[in-house]
């Protein structure tokens, strides 16, 4: 009888050990990945501010060229509100489809603006393109750290014995992974042919 009152209690303190450990795993893992959105979203942010800059050094010399400006705009717009909504209950892939038009109307800007001599050799032209490249570098890279941050914590969640435990933490869905409409073509290999 001796041996039962020890083993009981060290069975229950080591559940209780790890039934904190767990919780306190799956607590850091979403939080992990969820700084790793709000990196994003300063660099979506920054993009987003950039663009008005952009586009208004741009319509002094494109004046013909509106309808590629107002696209810029549209889409920019579109990428802000679906930035605002997932603070809201939006979707990730709402704000994913959104950047994906916005990076698409702004490569149609890019190739329009290369017509135009004067405007690509303006000095804010340059330092306002030379900005934005620095943002597009670092929202990709602010990417990669959310979805690694995304995929650690499903990981974890879904392992056993986690998963025995986590619905009842409050951590019973997988957290999203942000992927861009790109994301496919970045996979391919590129196609030379001469």
């Amino acid at each position: 009888m001796d041996w039962l009152t020890i083993l009981i209690p060290l069975t229950l303190t080591v559940i209780v050990i790890w039934l904190v450990a767990t919780y306190n795993n799956l607590v850091a893992l979403k939080n992990r990945y969820k700084n790793a959105f709000a990196q994003i979203e300063v660099q979506l942010k920054r993009r987003h501010d950039l663009i008005p800059n952009l586009v208004e050094t741009a319509r002094a010399y494109m004046a013909h060229e509106s309808s590629t400006l107002e696209a810029v705009v549209a889409a920019r717009n579109e990428a802000t509100a679906a930035l605002s909504a997932l603070k809201s209950g939006g979707s990730v892939a709402t704000l994913a489809d959104a950047e994906s038009v916005l990076q698409s109307a702004l490569g149609k800007l890019t190739v329009t603006m290369e017509a135009y001599p004067d405007l690509k050799a303006s000095a804010n032209m340059q330092q306002l393109t030379e900005e934005l490249t620095s943002t597009e570098n670092r929202v990709a890279f602010a990417r990669q750290g959310y979805n690694d941050s995304v995929l650690s914590y499903n990981t974890y969640r879904q392992a056993f014995p986690a998963i025995l435990v986590a619905a009842r933490f409050g951590h019973s869905a997988d957290a999203e992974l942000l992927v861009f409409a790109d994301s496919a073509a970045i996979q391919e290999a590129p196609k030379v042919s001469f």
